[in-house]
Order: C-alpha cells, then sequence, then structure tokens
C-alpha cells in the first residue's frame, strides 16, 4: 500500500482591508476552487507554464488580516452575491472557510480617535501577524495590501499602508501593495526595506483600464503611430468608488495610468483621467478611453475603448497569483523587489518594462527560474 502524497507546508495570506469586497471575493474563491466548485479562469499561475514553479498549493493557504470594519465575511459575501459579484449559493458552499477567515480578522488603525503613536500601531499591528503564523504553525505569511486607496503621503508622518507595510516586514512577512497607497515607498522605510532581505512587490494592480493601456500603447509606438491625446472616465462604486471621490485619493491613482502611457508610448500625450463615483453601480465598473492619433500622412484616426467589468472578480485571482508568487520567491530565498512581477502592476518597484508583452515575458521566465532556484 503506497503511502499519501506528503501534506503541503501551510502558506498565511494577510489581507489588509480583509472585509472588503476583493479581500471577501479571495477568501470566497480560493475556497471555491480548492473545493472544485468552479474553474480558476483569471488565474495565470494555474497555468501550464507555472507547474513547475514549486507555488503553494490553492489548499495550503490560511487567510487572515486587518480591518477597520466589523462586518463578517460570511455576511459580505452575501452581499457580493446579491450584487451579482459572487455565484448564487456559493456563500453557502463556503461559510466554513469564510468564517475560519473572518476569525482570524484583526482591528486595524488607526481608528477615529485611535491616540496610539505611529510605533505603538506597527508593534500591535506585528504582534498579530507573529500569532497568525505561529497559532497555524505556518512555513510563512505573505501580506497584501487591498485596502482602499488612501490619499498620496505629505510630510514625514506614515499614513496607514505604510504602518501595515512596516509591520508585515518587522515580522519577517514579504508584502505586495495591490493598492496606490504608499506602503513601502514612503522614504522612512527605505532602510527596513532593504534590511529586511524580504521580497516584495507592488503597487497598484492592474485589473482593467490600464491592462489595455499596457497593451495597446506598445501597439502605437511599434507602429510609428503618434497619439495625440487620450482621455479617459471610469465609474465606478462600491468603496472604491467612495474612497475615489476624495481628489487626492483619485490623484494617486491616476497617477499609475499615466506611468503607463508615458513608458510605453515614450511620450506624454494630451487628456486626462476622470473617476466618477457612482453608488448605483456597487461593486461593478465602466472605463471608457478616447485615443486621437495620426496616421499616414498625418490622416487623423480615433480608437475607443469600453471595458464593464466587476473590480473585485478581476482583483481576486491576481491577489492569489501575487500571493503564491510572492511565497515561492521568500522560500527560495529571494530579497528586493520582484520586479518580475510588474505584470501585475501598473506602477511597479524597480527596473521592469512597460509593455504588457514584455512584462509577461519576464512573468514566464521568473515562474521557469522559481522552479529551478539554483
Amino acid at each position: 500500500m503506497s503511502a499519501p502524497p506528503a501534506r503541503s507546508p501551510r502558506v498565511g495570506v494577510w489581507l489588509i482591508g480583509a472585509r472588503g469586497s476583493v479581500a471577501t471575493t479571495v477568501v470566497a474563491g480560493c475556497a471555491a476552487l480548492t473545493a472544485g466548485l468552479h474553474r480558476p479562469t483569471g488565474l495565470v499561475t494555474e497555468g501550464p507554464a507555472f507547474a513547475g514553479s514549486g507555488l503553494p498549493a490553492l489548499s495550503s493557504l490560511v487567510f487572515g488580516g486587518h480591518d477597520t470594519t466589523d462586518c463578517p465575511l460570511p455576511k459580505r459575501a452575501e452581499q457580493l452575491a446579491a450584487g451579482g459579484v459572487l455565484p448564487p449559493g456559493l456563500p453557502t458552499a463556503v461559510a466554513a472557510e469564510l468564517a475560519a477567515a473572518d476569525r482570524d480578522i484583526r482591528t486595524g488603525g488607526p481608528l477615529p480617535g485611535d491616540a496610539r503613536t505611529a510605533e505603538e500601531l506597527i508593534t500591535a499591528f506585528t504582534e498579530d501577524l507573529r500569532d497568525f503564523v505561529r497559532r497555524h504553525a505556518l512555513a510563512r505569511a505573505v501580506v497584501v495590501n487591498v485596502a482602499s486607496t488612501e490619499p498620496a503621503a505629505t510630510g514625514t508622518s506614515l499614513p496607514p499602508s505604510s504602518l501595515y507595510a512596516a509591520a508585515a516586514l518587522r515580522a519577517g512577512c514579504p508584502y505586495v501593495n495591490f493598492t496606490p497607497s504608499t506602503g513601502l515607498h514612503h522614504p522612512a522605510l527605505a532602510a527596513l526595506a532593504a534590511s529586511s532581505g524580504l521580497p516584495y512587490a507592488g503597487r497598484d494592480g492592474k485589473t482593467g483600464q490600464t491592462l489595455l493601456r499596457s497593451a495597446l500603447g506598445p501597439v502605437f509606438a511599434q507602429r510609428a503611430l503618434d497619439v495625440r491625446a487620450w482621455s479617459g472616465t471610469n465609474l465606478l462604486g462600491g468603496g472604491d468608488g467612495a474612497a475615489l471621490a476624495d481628489p487626492a485619493a483619485a490623484a494617486a491613482k491616476n497617477a499609475g495610468k499615466e506611468r503607463v502611457l508615458a513608458d510605453t508610448l515614450g511620450t506624454v500625450p494630451e487628456g486626462e483621467v476622470h473617476i466618477d463615483d457612482v453608488p448605483a453601480l456597487g461593486d461593478w465598473k465602466t472605463a471608457w478611453d478616447h485615443i486621437a492619433f495620426d496616421g499616414f500622412l498625418g490622416t487623423r484616426m480615433v480608437l475607443q475603448t469600453i471595458w464593464q467589468g466587476c473590480d473585485s472578480a478581476l482583483a481576486a485571482p491576481l491577489v492569489l497569483d501575487l500571493a503564491r508568487l510572492t511565497a515561492r520567491a521568500h522560500e527560495t530565498g529571494r530579497a528586493g523587489p520582484l520586479t518580475a512581477l510588474s505584470f501585475y502592476f501598473k506602477d511597479p518597484v524597480g527596473t521592469a518594462p512597460a509593455a504588457l508583452a514584455d512584462q509577461y515575458t519576464a512573468l514566464l521566465r521568473f515562474a521557469r527560474d522559481l522552479g529551478d532556484p539554483e
């Protein structure tokens, strides 16, 4: 009688914004895939190119996190199903997994009226992470920021995203910033990031409009077509819509979108992106782009694109990809910015190609290297 297969070491995924739409979709989706209820559509790391990369199995992932809200994950999943984000019946089918993850969510901060200093908050968050790793006997844990966008940092004080990032590194956990928020980009954290010996990646997940921009920008550059203007509009609701109604938060979000065009076109065309909060849309969004360009002999032409989708369903598989890839990078001794993960980000850390095709090539090379770390 043959011995049963060895159980994969368990890997933690600690989500900042753990009761939000993206985090809830991540937990419910991972449980659904593990149970064989749905195909892994959108999950790049489930493709054949990653079969030999040594990534942690989806069934080995253990979820927890920080949040400042108290809506339980099972209830949040029911709300998402009612809005068409999750399939009908899925919250019931994975209720046990949602409840288990919810028990590992700790109160974040700073809360209104919170008198704790930045150092006290970082210390508290660090201990939450260490406790999570100890209690579940995890081989490692990856911290992924999926919280709402915060305004760009000003001055020397650390914004919430940077407090969580500092706690991740102090706890010995790799860090991924899926948002445009500051995170590890704060100058005060540069020395900690450099000395931590940990891998990190970010920032701002590339899910819709900017995904198209990173694919279309090289088309114009490679065909020697002159882009005169590139304007866009985003209509979205939910927590992101409310957060991005703040002009400062919207500016932080748009910086990555503009960088993609500058890097792929080699110039900065006229036009800007507008973000409008439409609460009735919930977790659904519409992104429209209007591209004015010149062809041969100055012939003026226009390309328009419309992207309609559910941000949580677009983001969740990418978060799972990033958690698995970053965990494996940590396991194989990598440290510093994971530039090969630029495929997933609008504003990637380190020096990375801007064109989507080049980013995908770098990702596949990274996947091969992970399977043969020597």
